[in-house]
């Protein structure tokens, strides 16, 4: 008998074996043909902890960031507050700026996952310290608001594919270099 001949009668008798397989599987209500992909399998998430929230900003510490042409804010993220969590989620510091000077300081987190983003705590009204009951859970993030900073973090710095774009140190070096998600997949 030829190679080729002997390799024909063990794939035969192999498939001939699954064959006899599958005639015992017990009867099933699931749609042979419906493909689960592993990433869009629900999983139980469970967010980080978060044990300590991060010192105030120091001007030295902004990095400026773009979210339209039209608003007169300035934003900036604090590059000593960038974290990447074990949960998927980017937690930062933004400070928000009006052409008066007026500040809005807050701790967020975004959830690369699912386009969510939460607030863990404000600045006071001191502007000495953090207010946590200015907290709030995840939410949608708005997209094509005037000052929709949230949606310019997610798709220029922060996530790519449903997952951050990588450590914390990268992600401040493309802020600081202002290397956005378009321009680095354009190239």
């Amino acid at each position: 008998m030829n190679a080729s001949l002997a390799l024909i009668a063990v794939s035969a008798a192999a498939l001939a074996a699954l064959a006899g397989c599958s005639s015992s599987k017990a009867p099933s209500n699931q749609d042979d043909g419906v493909f689960t992909y592993l990433l869009d399998r629900k999983t139980t998430w469970t967010e980080d902890k978060i044990e300590t929230l991060p010192p105030l900003p120091q001007a030295s510490n902004l990095l400026p960031f773009n979210v339209s042409q039209n608003t007169p804010l300035n934003f900036a993220v604090d590059k000593t507050s960038l974290t990447v969590g074990n949960d998927g989620v980017v937690r930062y510091v933004v400070v928000v700026t009006s052409p008066a000077g007026a500040r809005n300081v807050n701790y967020e987190g975004i959830r690369c996952d699912t386009y969510e983003w939460r607030r863990y705590a404000s600045i006071n009204d001191e502007q000495n310290g953090w207010d946590q009951g200015a907290a709030f859970d995840f939410k949608r993030i708005e997209n094509g608001e005037l000052n929709a900073y949230q949606a310019a973090l997610y798709q220029d710095y922060f996530c790519t594919s449903k997952l951050p774009v990588g450590t914390a140190k990268t992600i401040v070096n493309n802020i600081q270099y202002k290397r956005t998600q378009t321009l680095i997949n354009t190239h």
